[in-house]
């Protein structure tokens, strides 16, 4: 459409707020805006003068206009935002964020059961999130089950059937999991302080809940229930480890959204922080293609609108790093030059700019990494194949290498949600064992690591994988078996070269699918404890050869023989260099013990 065929249909549009869509030649929607005044915006666009080439495209594609009267630029902006996610227009901006994002609903039944979802229904239930880590809900549900008993059946526990004693308890009632609505042990009303539990569990809100916790554990000592009250106690020590784990930015600040932007080129990167309470309960980042000459501002407007539409935001304060316009007038925007805001605003920005090297250094590699979704998909498949009691979300691998008997190492890598986390990999110099000694070594290892582990509380893998024989597990299972450990994980061998997974004392050997992923995150995880306990393993006996060459000179200590390497930079040269040489540098007394021992005998 040119600039005079508008001119005559531009008496139309009115000077009043709403949404204006462009179809082209196909009659497709091909962009929707809003505006305060209607005419004025559409008009801009027909202007001899253009923002850009982008938007010059955009208007040579235009065939028809239609538009939307509303009453408010509030409700400009809520229709714009739905009209976009329903049309997804060409022109407009494209927010690769496709993901299904899981969420944990308490079902709306008598004694309402708690679990995992992807698919919100209105049904009357309570949908709770959503949530960016499927492993983070799965870490929550964990939590909630070891100290929160709620019921897992599906029993239709109507007071009818509870009366008529339909049913029986369960195994998870005998396990202390679940407390016996079923059979009348609990009332509703005691179940709904439960769930009420669990939802300041899941908003960051725990001070109520130790408070509870408290109470509870006095009450259990004043009647002289010192089991109960232990119990209890041990409940407290969780939630307060669990609360060290949550972001706590600041006691000052209440709910608040935080919203921070990079753009280069034709990409945008916006960062997200949702703060309840103090505490950042989500965080998370996508990517965004603007297809006009979008500001930053404006493609930050719009990316905040989707967000929190996304994840049911109801915070009345958004914190961002620039004058924008939000059209909820709900919403407060504020820019903040200092204090515990700012902080939270520069936490933001630092996470975008993460993002962004990722995404460029995934690009350089061009490697194709795996969803969060398809590594949980993985870690299914490998539970299921090695009938694990849970989902191996936290995988600990363990090698020894030595040469010849020499310089004896081991290694540990570490996997978490599928991939590795390369802060928890470890290295171990053998202490205690001499000569060539397999067993003794891997069973050094394994007990120095969960040794640590217990003594600072941390969390122990649900899977650890012995990369050797039945011989290597066996000294592994007798470590942790020697550190009270027994049950509270799982350990399996890794047979060298033919790739078959064995427990202690079986027969026959799990054979995975050759072509399976769960082989395949096996394979990585040997090739990455393999890879990265021979660097070790070079570095050590490289220096080791150093040390035995130069040390072990009759009169030539650590000192003189470091001297040496960093003026020759290897032993080599040091056996081709003459008397003058070696005097510049050791003096001619030690100069002369070194020519003498490399000398022809």
């Amino acid at each position: 459409m040119n600039a005079e065929t508008f001119r005559k249909i531009a008496p139309t549009i009115p000077h009043q707020p709403g949404v204006y869509k462009y179809f082209d030649e196909h009659d497709h929607i091909i962009y929707v805006g809003k505006a305060k005044d209607l005419r004025k915006r559409v008009s801009s666009y027909f202007n001899k003068t253009y923002a850009g080439y982008k938007t010059h495209e955009l208007v040579q594609r235009i065939v028809r206009i239609e538009f939307n009267v509303v009453d408010t630029e509030q409700d400009a902006f809520f229709l714009e935002n739905a009209l976009i996610k329903q049309y997804q227009p060409k022109y407009n901006i494209d927010l690769k964020d496709d993901k299904t994002y899981p969420y944990i609903v308490i079902k709306k039944e008598p004694f309402p059961r708690v679990f995992l979802t992807r698919r919100k229904i209105n049904d009357g239930s309570e949908y709770l999130g959503p949530f960016t880590s499927v492993a983070r809900v799965r870490e929550l549900l964990l939590f909630i089950k070891q100290h929160i008993q709620l019921r897992t059946c599906k029993l239709p526990l109507t007071q009818k059937n509870i009366a008529a004693k339909k049913f029986r308890v369960c195994l998870e009632y005998h396990l202390g999991n679940c407390k016996g609505p079923c059979i009348g042990f609990q009332t509703e009303l005691e179940y709904r302080e439960g769930l009420n539990r669990l939802k300041q569990v899941l908003k960051g809100k725990l001070g109520e809940v130790v408070q509870y916790y408290k109470e509870e554990m006095r009450r259990y000592a004043e009647q002289l229930e010192f089991e109960k009250a232990q119990i209890t106690k041990k409940k407290l020590e969780h939630l307060e480890q669990y609360q060290v784990k949550s972001v706590v930015v600041s006691q000052q600040v209440n709910d608040v959204d935080v919203f921070s932007i990079y753009k280069v080129e034709d990409i945008a990167y916006v960062n997200f922080l949702m703060v309840r309470s103090g505490t950042i309960v989500q965080t998370h980042t996508l990517q965004l293609t603007p297809h006009l000459d979008e500001t930053e501002a404006e493609v930050l407007s719009f990316a905040i609108a989707r967000i929190r539409e996304s994840f049911d935001s109801d915070a009345t304060e958004i914190i961002v790093p620039m004058e924008l316009e939000y059209a909820d007038a709900r919403v407060q925007v504020t820019i903040p030059k200092l204090g515990d805001k700012k902080k939270l605003l520069e936490l933001s920005q630092k996470n975008v700019l993460l993002f962004k090297d990722e995404v460029k250094r995934k690009k350089l590699l061009n490697i194709e990494e795996k969803t969060e979704d398809q590594l949980l998909d993985i870690l299914e498949e490998l539970q299921d194949a090695l009938s694990l009691p849970e989902l191996p979300l936290h995988i600990e691998c363990f090698d020894n290498s030595n040469f010849q008997g020499s310089y004896p190492v081991s290694a540990m890598v570490c996997f978490k949600n599928g991939a590795p986390s390369k802060n928890d990999y470890r290295r171990f110099n053998v202490k205690t064992v001499q000569g060539i000694n397999d067993f003794a070594t891997m069973k050094e290892a394994v007990t120095r690591r969960y040794k640590r582990l217990s003594e600072e509380g941390a969390e122990l893998p649900q899977l650890v994988i012995i990369d050797g024989g039945k011989g290597q597990l066996n000294a592994a299972l007798e470590a942790i078996d020697e550190l009270g450990l027994t049950g509270q994980m799982t350990l399996v061998g890794l047979a060298k070269n033919i790739e078959e997974l064995f427990f202690a004392g079986d027969q026959q050997s799990i054979k995975l699918n050759w072509n399976s992923e769960g082989l395949k995150l096996v394979r990585r995880i040997r090739d990455e404890v393999h890879r990265f306990g021979i660097t070790f393993h070079r570095q050590k006996r490289s220096k080791g050869t150093f040390k035995n060459e130069l040390e072990d000179i009759d009169g030539i200590g650590k000192q003189t023989a470091t001297a040496l390497l960093k003026h020759f930079r290897s032993v080599n040269k040091v056996k081709q260099a003459d008397l003058p040489a070696l005097e510049a540098v050791i003096g001619k007394q030690k100069a002369q013990l070194v020519l003498a021992h490399f000398a022809p005998k």
